[in-house]
């Protein structure tokens, strides 16, 4: 499926206003841009604008832009993309933020933005 350079993001299947607020804050505005980058770089993008990563948001990223269900993804794909996803999250994880501010975000004192 292809789409229209000024398709929302929520135009693709599983992914709502939320995920569509979030890749706006991330600089992703449409969803050819969300195409054009994947699931992994634009996930790597959300976290880094401050989303807080959560492995059933990037599954369901990763099976809209394939056309599928959300919960489509089982068994061995889905322990796949587990360790996909947690590599995106171990290698953005705390990226500008000070160890204070990280801290304190790991025991949910706060969610300062980025």
């Amino acid at each position: 499926m292809t789409s229209e350079p000024h398709d929302a993001v929520s135009s693709i299947r599983n992914l709502g206003p939320a995920v569509e607020a979030s890749c706006t804050r991330a600089g992703i505005h449409s969803a050819a841009e969300l195409r054009e980058l994947g699931a992994d770089a634009a996930y790597a993008r959300l976290i880094a604008s401050g989303t807080v990563p959560h492995f059933i948001g990037y599954y369901a990223m990763v099976m809209g832009l394939q056309g599928r269900p959300w919960n489509d993804c089982q068994g061995a794909e889905k322990t796949a993309l587990r360790a996909r996803f947690d590599a995106i999250k171990a290698a953005n994880k705390d990226k500008g933020r000070t160890p204070l501010d990280a801290a304190l975000a790991e025991i949910g004192v706060f969610e300062r933005p980025r």
